[in-house]
C-alpha cells in the first residue's frame, strides 16, 4: 500500500490569498477530490493524508473533513488550528463533532510565517502542544531551515508529541552545497529525538522549479534517510504545490530514483507504513 503523507485541497473562492503570489499563477485554480483520485489512480497511490492548506481558519476544517467522510481516498486530515488558543481542546472536539470529524488525525499552523524564532518556546503554545498530544493527535510543522533549532527543542521537551516536520524543513536545494550544509545540523538535532518524523515532501518547490533534476534532491535524501532511518521517513507529494515543479507521478517517481538502496521492509516504511503508523491511519 502507497501512502501520500502529504497534499491539499482547496476551493479558490474560499479565499486563500497566498496563491495571490504572480509566480503562483499555475495552480491558482480549485482543487477538488475528483481531481486527486484521477491523479492517485495513474500513480498507483492507494491512501493519503489531507493537509490544511494556508487558510488559517476553522473553517477549512469542516470541508477537509467533509472532503475526507466523501472520498475513501483519503485517510486522515491535519487540520488548522493555533497552539496558543486556550480554546484549543474545544476546538479540536468541535472539529471531531463535524461529519468526517472521526478522520482528523493531526493539527498544524503555519509555523513559517512566525518571525519569533522562539515562538514554540512560548507558555501558551507549549501547553497548546500537549493539548494536541493528550487529544492522540499528531502535530505537524511547516517551518524554514532556520526555524528547525526551536523544532528540535520542542521535539526534546516534549516527548509525548508526535512531531512530524514537513518538507524535511524546507531546505535550501536551489543552494546545492551550502544549502545543505545549513540545513544538516540542525536537522540532525531533531533527528536525535525518537519522537519526530519527518515527510520527503515538497523538495521540488525547494529546488530551482525550471531546471531541476532528480539528482539534486538525492544529497538531501541521503541525508534525510541516515538521520531519521526509513521507519521514520514518509513519501508526500505536496500535490498540487508541487505542480509549480513537476506533475504528482514526476515527484514519486523521483524519490523512487534518488532514495539510497532500500530492503523492501524499508522502501514500504517510506511509501506507506510510517505514515500509517504515525497518524494511526485506518487500513
Amino acid at each position: 500500500m502507497i501512502v501520500d503523507a502529504h497534499h491539499h485541497l482547496w476551493r479558490i473562492e474560499d479565499g486563500y490569498r497566498w496563491l495571490d503570489a504572480p509566480e503562483l499563477a499555475p495552480i491558482r485554480r480549485s482543487f477538488l477530490p475528483a481531481d486527486l483520485v484521477a491523479e492517485l489512480a495513474l500513480a498507483g497511490v492507494d491512501r493519503t493524508v489531507l493537509v490544511e492548506g494556508g487558510r488559517c481558519d476553522r473553517a477549512e476544517a469542516e470541508i477537509l473533513l467533509g472532503h475526507a467522510r466523501d472520498c475513501p481516498a483519503i485517510a486522515g486530515v491535519v487540520a488548522w488550528a493555533d497552539p496558543a488558543d486556550p480554546e484549543l481542546a474545544g476546538t479540536i472536539a468541535g472539529y471531531r463533532a463535524l461529519p468526517g470529524g472521526e478522520l482528523l488525525v493531526g493539527i498544524r499552523p503555519q509555523l513559517q510565517a512566525e518571525t519569533d524564532p522562539d515562538y514554540l518556546d512560548r507558555p501558551a503554545v507549549r501547553r497548546g502542544l500537549r493539548t494536541v498530544a493528550d487529544a492522540g493527535l499528531a502535530f505537524d510543522v511547516v517551518c524554514r531551515a532556520d526555524q528547525l533549532s526551536a523544532v528540535a527543542r520542542v521535539a526534546r521537551e516534549v516527548p509525548e508529541l508526535r512531531l512530524v516536520l514537513d518538507h524535511l524543513g524546507k531546505p535550501a536545494i536551489r543552494d546545492g552545497a551550502a544549502g545543505l550544509a545549513a540545513w544538516a545540523g540542525p536537522l540532525a538535532e531533531l533527528a536525535a529525538a525518537p519522537n519526530a518524523t519527518a515527510k520527503l515532501s515538497g523538495l521540488v518547490t525547494e529546488a530551482d522549479w525550471r531546471r531541476w533534476r532528480p539528482g539534486d534532491l538525492r544529497p538531501f535524501v541521503d541525508e534525510a534517510v541516515r538521520l531519521f532511518g526509513p521507519e521514520r521517513l514518509m513519501f508526500g507529494s505536496d500535490w498540487p504545490v508541487c505542480r509549480l515543479a513537476a506533475g504528482y507521478g514526476t515527484v514519486l517517481s523521483a524519490l523512487s530514483q534518488v532514495l539510497p538502496p532500500l530492503s523492501t521492509v524499508d522502501r514500504a516504511a517510506v511509501f506507506g507504513e510510517t505514515a500509517v503508523r504515525t497518524y494511526r491511519l485506518r487500513r
